[in-house]
């Protein structure tokens, strides 16, 4: 095999692993807990993997800039390995938030790779083909997640939920060994400072959508230690986030507006099963449902490599922003009578919507840097993508919870995705219309 095909195939498992292991743990967690006890510390489960996967994304983008990025992801998928067996073994509750902590932070480590490795291996017409392959195995773990967990809770073990990462991740480094490195790194002294004052800043203040109690005070400490962070990286000679790179106009304001577009309606997958399911739809068919997206997504990352050649950024984050307002106005008309395929049609648009923003800002952010900042620069992409759909989903969760009745949530928050997809739009405005190419 090539060195491309190799690569492709090591991050596209590492991907499908990390992307199943989510969606396997949601519907299979009552289960758990129900044989090894701690209802109360249920929540905790997932709260650990996500704050720190969170977290740990940015991080390991600057590493693999000053030290390559095999051995970075390398490591990564060894430590997303060891959490998965060390989840399997789990005999109480605490032994499985820790446990999913070191899960986390493998998945945290090789999440940015895809992008990082396709930057520095494919043109930029190219990318677009590849960002749609990516995509595709997270519609493929949408589906396969829920059936293999019912697979292994009926006829094996729930411990088979994590097991099973074992041989797809030891597959996806040994098809990772042939690979030789294109990005010769650019080493520097690593800032260590600057590495923990952030991730305490950022977990702490992901800790704020998570917890009932001292949420003000978790989300105070945060901000000093971010007022911190940005101080410390202003002296550091190598910076573990370079600020030089936040003056980057057009990335800064992609990155703002990947954190606004996820914001507004990106946790819109994690509640319309929910609604489907509370139509008489079955777990299956409501997840199903979720093709749409996926469907949608794919059909505009493919030509959009092209596109960006054709049309440059601005015009088709503009037009990314514009298929989200025109899907939240959609789903603004949802209610306790919408049909399957009306859910459907709106999450096609979401997912053009989304193809089309998320694959335009990913090139822009590798193209408008110097070569030593991709790996940064497109982690800090996936960095606001996490951020806003965790802002995304807790406060529609809010809205649900607070609201008279269920559909009256339903309204209620795609009102705020509506409002929200209104000033994403306005964002790509400010990006200039000829923007300097560099990577």
């Amino acid at each position: 095999m090539s060195n491309r095909t190799t690569v492709m195939v090591s991050i596209v498992l590492a991907m499908l692993v990390a992307s199943m292991d989510t969606t396997i743990a949601n519907t299979t967690m009552p289960i758990i807990v129900n044989e090894i006890g701690g209802n109360d510390l249920y929540a905790w489960a997932f709260t650990s993997y996500m704050i720190l996967s969170t977290v740990l994304a940015p991080v390991a983008g600057r590493l693999s800039d000053l030290f390559g990025r095999k051995r970075i992801y390398a490591a990564g998928i060894v430590l997303f390995l060891f959490g998965s067996v060390l989840c399997g073994f789990s005999h109480s509750m605490v032994e499985l938030i820790i446990f999913r902590a070191i899960q986390g932070i493998g998945a945290g480590v090789m999440m940015p790779f895809p992008s990082i490795i396709a930057g520095d291996l494919y043109p930029v017409e190219q990318r677009g083909k590849v960002q749609a392959f990516f995509t595709a195995m997270w519609g493929l773990s949408a589906v396969l997640a829920p059936l293999l967990g019912t697979f292994f809770v009926t006829y094996l073990s729930w411990r088979w939920i994590f097991f099973v990462n074992v041989p797809i991740c030891l597959i996806s480094l040994l098809t990772l060994k042939p690979y030789k490195e294109v990005y010769q790194p650019k080493k520097a002294s690593i800032d260590y400072g600057g590495a923990i004052l952030f991730a305490g800043g950022i977990s702490l203040l992901l800790l704020t959508t998570a917890v009932d109690h001292y949420s003000l005070v978790y989300g105070a400490v945060g901000i000093l230690l971010m007022i911190a962070f940005f101080f410390y990286e202003k002296r550091h000679p190598a910076p573990i986030v370079p600020l030089n790179l936040l003056r980057n106009r057009p990335v800064a304001i992609m990155i703002a507006g990947s954190f606004v577009s996820c914001a507004a309606l990106f946790g819109t997958s994690s509640f319309i099963p929910l609604f489907l399911q509370n139509q008489g739809h079955s777990l299956f068919i409501s997840g199903i449902a979720l093709l749409g997206t996926s469907i949608g997504w794919m059909a505009v990352a493919v030509p959009s490599g092209k596109w960006v050649l054709r049309f440059g950024y601005k015009p088709l984050l503009l037009a990314g922003n514009g298929l989200l307002v025109i899907t939240a106005i959609l789903l603004f008309f949802i209610h306790e009578e919408t049909s399957f395929w009306y859910a459907f049609g709106a999450l096609t648009m979401l997912g053009l919507a989304f193809g089309l923003i998320f694959t335009v800002s990913t090139i822009g952010s590798q193209q408008l840097v110097e070569v030593h900042q991709k790996g940064i620069s497109t982690s800090l992409q996936l960095f606001a993508r996490n951020i806003g759909t965790a802002v995304s989903v807790t406060i529609m969760g809010a809205i649900i919870t607070k609201s008279s009745t269920f559909y009256a949530g339903i309204h209620g928050m795609f009102v705020f995705g509506l409002l929200v997809s209104l000033l994403s739009f306005l964002i790509p405005i400010a990006i200039r219309s000829k923007a300097k190419q560099m990577g």
